[in-house]
């Protein structure tokens, strides 16, 4: 990763300064195309669509495959949603989001004197909510798949047995990790081989993943929520103390819901509904922004216009916003178009230092998610964003099964009022309910022009998650990028809180630095923001390019 982040921060330098850049070209293919942060996941859903399978199948053995190779996040322990949208004009979410046990309770991870417990939330056992990830893939493919199951978890079983050569950012981030991997015995056997890190290179083989992931390709989601993994799980979880149990299993159901949908100068955008809060953020902004002037990208005055749309949306996300099926929620107001033209008023008369006021935020997913887009010949397309929470999640691997579970109930208000483990703090419509879902802010979302899909998009990264959408998006349909240029220019992110405007650490002129300094923003650098992984169609000719972002290691790869 270090050796990516050095050529990317030379890439955004020459951009701030306006040269031109090689290497802008995405990938081109006439049929279907696959986008996904790890190469050889990205070649399974290849695989799966040159095999005959459609986009559904495909985007399942990208899943799968990426358990494999992603443990960061690809996973069958977590949980996520996905966006498809059918070349007859059909579209569904899937959500398989992660919910809370039923022995979960609002205080369960605070001491006797109503303090949190220190990694309550994010290490071990407890930390865990019921995995949505085999329910929702499984959902899927029932649905919409066309090829047979087993058949499309062939790639990812066959990476699991053979194994594959560690990469250099997935040596490193085991590295990094290892004092989270050194926690639980299994999970230290397998990820660091009880202290022998794995070298760029090395084969990593999976013999227990792969027994899994045998076993659901045989029994489909019976197998994990009711056959031997579910007994492993429920054995890892007494083992250590946790809440999990075979009953929370039983009951999970994935849920088909329907997206949200808005406009945008003259698309129309597909996106995830509660209880991710990506959709509603993403088109209460794009409402407010459709017929304000942006200019140039990444001049102060685009910055200021947009920073300041972030700003209300996630005060509004923090104030508002939790899983719909237990708590109201106002959507159809903050999508409003009469909604945005109040806060479009405002921010023209806003300066940086102004007030905005709103109830107190709700947490973000860590940065350790992932996102993968794929596109069919038909041009069925599919969006897909799911996580474990933190990297590697728990920490916990399940015995004999060889794979993590979440960390996702630090998802929730564990002390409402109080900042977890992000610093972010949460709101009391996040605090925890059995088997209530924590709020997210994943946003996979598709983009239709004249009835046809134009954009398939979305990326990992937290609470940053809903603006690298936002920008991605911005750059194609406002400013006339290609998919490439569009996820590669430089970045920025405003939250609410903490009130500070973040800026990638490259790609922006000092002139530009200055002004938002001089109009009052507190500026903050990071070395990125978000990895989208991206699909263009092109609404005449029909061809697919594709755009996996330099601030990772992913691949697009189509045919």
């Amino acid at each position: 990763m270090r050796t990516c982040t050095r050529w990317f921060s030379v890439i955004l330098l020459l951009l701030g300064f306006g040269l031109p850049v090689l290497g802008f070209t995405p990938v081109a293919a006439r049929h279907g195309m696959v986008v996904a942060s790890e190469p050889l996941a990205a070649e399974a859903g290849l695989e799966i669509l040159r095999a005959g399978g459609n986009a559904v199948d495909a985007a399942v053995a990208v899943g799968f495959a990426l358990a494999v190779t992603y443990p960061q996040a690809g996973n069958i322990g977590g949980g996520g949603f996905l966006l498809i949208r059918l070349v007859d004009g059909e579209a569904v979410v899937v959500d398989y989001r992660e919910e809370a046990p039923a022995a979960a309770s609002r205080d369960m991870f605070l001491d006797a004197r109503g303090e949190l417990i220190p990694e309550a939330t994010t290490i071990g056992a407890r930390a865990a909510g019921v995995p949505g990830t085999i329910a929702g893939l499984a959902l899927a493919h029932r649905k919409y798949g066309k090829l047979p199951w087993a058949r499309v978890l062939r790639p990812a079983i066959r990476l699991a047995e053979q194994g594959f050569p560690v990469s250099y950012g997935l040596g490193e981030s085991l590295r990094e990790h290892r004092d989270l991997l050194s926690v639980y015995a299994e999970t230290r056997r397998i990820f660091l081989r009880d202290g022998r890190l794995y070298e760029p290179g090395e084969l990593f083989r999976q013999p227990d993943l792969a027994r899994t992931l045998r076993q659901i390709a045989a029994g489909g989601p019976k197998a994990f929520y009711r056959g031997r993994i579910a007994r492993a799980i429920a054995a890892t979880m007494g083992k250590h103390r946790g809440v999990l149990n075979r009953a929370d299993l039983r009951q999970y159901q994935a849920k088909i819901r329907q997206p949200l949908r808005g406009t945008f100068r003259g698309h129309d955008i597909l996106t995830v509904p509660l209880p991710s809060s990506g959709g509603v953020g993403l088109l209460e902004m794009l409402n407010v922004l459709e017929p304000m002037d942006l200019g140039t990208p990444n001049s102060f005055q685009s910055i200021h216009w947009i920073a300041e749309t972030m700003r209300r949306a996630y005060a509004d996300r923090a104030a508002y916003l939790g899983d719909a099926d237990y708590v109201p929620v106002p959507v159809r107001g903050l999508i409003s178009r009469k909604y945005a033209a109040e806060l479009r008023e405002e921010i023209l008369q806003a300066k940086a230092v102004a007030p905005v006021l709103a109830g107190k935020p709700a947490e973000f997913e860590s940065a350790e998610t992932t996102h993968f887009s794929v596109v069919d010949a038909q041009g069925n397309a599919v969006a897909n964003t799911y996580t474990l929470n933190g990297s590697y999640g728990s920490g916990v691997t399940v015995e004999g099964a060889g794979f993590l579970l979440n960390n996702q109930m630090d998802d929730f208000a564990a002390k409402p009022g109080e900042p977890n483990m992000s610093g972010l703090v949460q709101g009391e419509a996040n605090a925890i309910r059995p088997r209530k879902r924590p709020l997210s802010s994943m946003t996979p979302t598709i983009v239709l022009q004249n009835g046809q899909v134009r954009l398939i998009l979305g990326s990992p990264g937290g609470g940053t998650i809903i603006n690298t959408v936002l920008q991605v998006l911005l750059n194609v349909l406002v400013f006339q990028m290609n998919i490439r240029q569009a996820v590669t220019a430089p970045r920025f992110h405003h939250q609410w809180m903490p009130d500070q405007l973040t800026l990638e650490r490259w790609g922006f002129s000092a002139d530009t630095i200055q002004k938002l300094q001089e109009f009052g923003y507190k500026l903050d650098f990071q070395d990125q923001i978000g990895a989208c992984e991206a699909i263009e169609i092109d609404p005449k000719t029909g061809w697919r390019f594709g755009a996996a972002d330099p601030r990772g290691n992913g691949k697009a790869v189509g045919y």
